[in-house]
Order: C-alpha cells, then sequence, then structure tokens
C-alpha cells in the first residue's frame, strides 16, 4: 500500500514540475511580449517627438522667410525713394493756405551742343582704285605658294596667277588703292583680300615667318 503511494507522490511531484516549468514559460512569453510593446511604444514616442521638432522648426522657418520677405520689400522701397531722390523728374509745389500744390516740372538745362567732330578724310575720297602691279610670269618661273596665305585656295591662286599676282612681296607692297582694286576684281571672292588680310600675311610669309594657322602647309 505504501508504494502505491510513493508511487502517487512520485507522479505528483513531476505533474507539480511539469506545471512550474508550464507557467515559468508562460510568465517568460508573457514578459517578451510586454518588453517588445514597450520598445514598440517607445520609439513611437521618440519618432512623435522627432515630428514636433521637425514642425517646430519648420515653423521657425516659415517666420524666418516671411521677416526676409519683409526686409527685401523694405530694401526696394528704399532704393527706389533713393532712385527718386538721386533723379527727380518733378517736386510738388509747397502747401499754400492748407491746400497741397500740383506737381512742377523741373526744367532740364539746356545741353551745351557738342563740337563738331573733326573731319576725317575719307577712305573713299582717297586715290580711286587701281590694278597693282602684275608679272607676266613668275621670276624665275618660280612662284610663291600662295596658298599659305590664310584664305587661298588653289582656286583664288589660279586666279592670282591670272592677274600677275605669283609672289608675296608683290601682295606684300600693295596699297589701300590697289587692295580695293583686287577685292573688286576676284571674281566670286570680293572681299575677300580685305576680310583674311593678306597683306599683312604676305608681309609675314616674305619675311619668312610660319603661315597663320589654318594656311594649307
Amino acid at each position: 500500500m505504501f508504494q502505491k503511494w510513493g508511487f502517487l507522490l512520485s507522479e505528483i511531484w513531476g505533474l507539480l514540475a511539469i506545471a512550474a516549468l508550464l507557467g515559468l514559460f508562460a510568465g517568460w512569453l508573457i514578459w517578451a511580449r510586454r518588453s517588445t510593446v514597450t520598445v514598440d511604444t517607445s520609439e513611437a514616442d521618440r519618432l512623435r517627438v522627432d515630428l514636433a521638432a521637425c514642425s517646430a522648426r519648420g515653423k521657425e522657418q516659415a517666420a524666418r522667410i516671411v521677416k526676409l520677405e519683409a526686409e527685401v520689400s523694405a530694401c526696394e522701397t528704399r532704393a527706389r525713394d533713393a532712385e527718386a531722390r538721386a533723379n527727380p523728374m518733378t517736386e510738388r509745389a509747397a502747401p499754400a493756405n492748407g491746400f497741397s500744390g500740383a506737381p512742377v516740372a523741373i526744367p532740364t538745362p539746356p545741353v551745351p551742343p557738342a563740337p563738331p567732330a573733326p573731319v576725317a578724310a575719307p577712305l573713299l575720297a582717297a586715290a580711286p582704285a587701281s590694278k597693282p602691279s602684275s608679272l607676266a610670269a613668275a621670276r624665275d618661273g618660280k612662284p610663291d605658294d600662295l596658298k599659305l596665305i590664310k584664305g587661298v585656295g588653289p582656286v583664288l591662286e589660279e586666279l592670282c596667277h591670272k592677274l600677275g599676282f605669283f609672289h608675296f612681296d608683290q601682295i606684300a607692297a600693295w596699297t589701300a588703292a590697289e587692295i580695293a582694286w583686287v577685292d573688286e576684281n576676284l571674281e566670286g571672292f570680293k572681299g575677300r583680300v580685305t576680310r583674311d588680310e593678306w597683306v599683312t600675311q604676305a608681309r609675314d610669309l616674305a619675311a619668312g615667318k610660319p603661315p597663320r594657322p589654318g594656311g594649307e602647309h
């Protein structure tokens, strides 16, 4: 009989131990869930605090913008007033008998006439266009490479040869009247002598200087 009681007691103690373990496990679950909820709540509180701080900063920025706009408007008003004082167009007459005077225009002082500009000798009044000295053929049968002049290609070089111009020193010696004649007689290329500065380039090439960038060589 006592053996049966001992068996029952051992079973009771085992069940109590199991119940205790289950209670501890359940308590741990409840504690963990509460901790999670607490963490989530604290995170939400922190976000609310950040949101409130952002809202406050936004309000401060908005107030600052309004203040800056007011300052800008005041500066513009002062600038207009200063400009009006510096360049007055009209003035109001002083009040008389309690009535405001009508706007009175300020007379503009007469501007003295400008002295006549010195009359320069007009370019067209210079000597009329005249053909430069030309050659029937190149000296020693060796013409200069006129294509070294920037703006002169094979067609223009051939045209110069037809007009009797074969050498740099010929072009370098042209006068204003001669330049005008060549400009007018370059069929299909009128004005190229002046525009491309042939005379200046020819002088440099005749002196042994390298051609300008863009020359054929």
